[in-house]
């Protein structure tokens, strides 16, 4: 399978994760602030490199209810920006209260989520991450 990259894509914010090389655990990797698209489209490069990317699975954010809303939209724009730069396969993921997991999760190891902002982004990444790879196990 390869390495695939967990992105939780925010505005200001992106946390990152990685699978292990045979897709079967999930990590957080790290949290990327970035000034613009050209930014961090620049900085997922030099990470597909670094840790030999063979795909990405992208959070996707819909309402409790199912309904796409704002931030829906804004993500399937980053995902077109993504198809535009890399040949890589793209997947998504439903990211709902993945970020209410990540600050339960920190908590009990003793964090502060409010603290630890970029903690919680990449942690978010990792939990959506799993999730994509245990149904891929699972459906195998």
């Amino acid at each position: 399978m390869g390495r695939i990259l967990g992105i939780d894509y925010g505005s200001q914010r992106v946390g990152l994760a990685l699978s292990d090389p045979s897709g079967i655990i999930a990590s957080p990797l790290r949290t990327i602030k970035y000034q613009s698209i050209v930014d961090l489209i620049a900085r997922l490069e030099s990470l597909v490199g670094e840790h030999q990317i063979n795909g990405f699975v992208v959070g996707f954010p819909i309402g409790m209810k199912g309904q796409r809303t704002e931030q829906t939209e804004t993500v399937e724009s980053f995902i077109d920006i993504l198809k535009e730069h890399f040949s890589l396969p793209i997947e998504i993921e439903d990211e709902r209260l993945t970020s209410v997991q990540a600050s339960r999760s920190l908590r009990e190891q003793g964090f502060e989520p409010s603290r630890e902002k970029g903690s919680v982004d990449a942690t978010a990444a990792a939990i959506l991450l799993q999730a994509y790879l245990d149904r891929k196990a699972f459906n195998d």
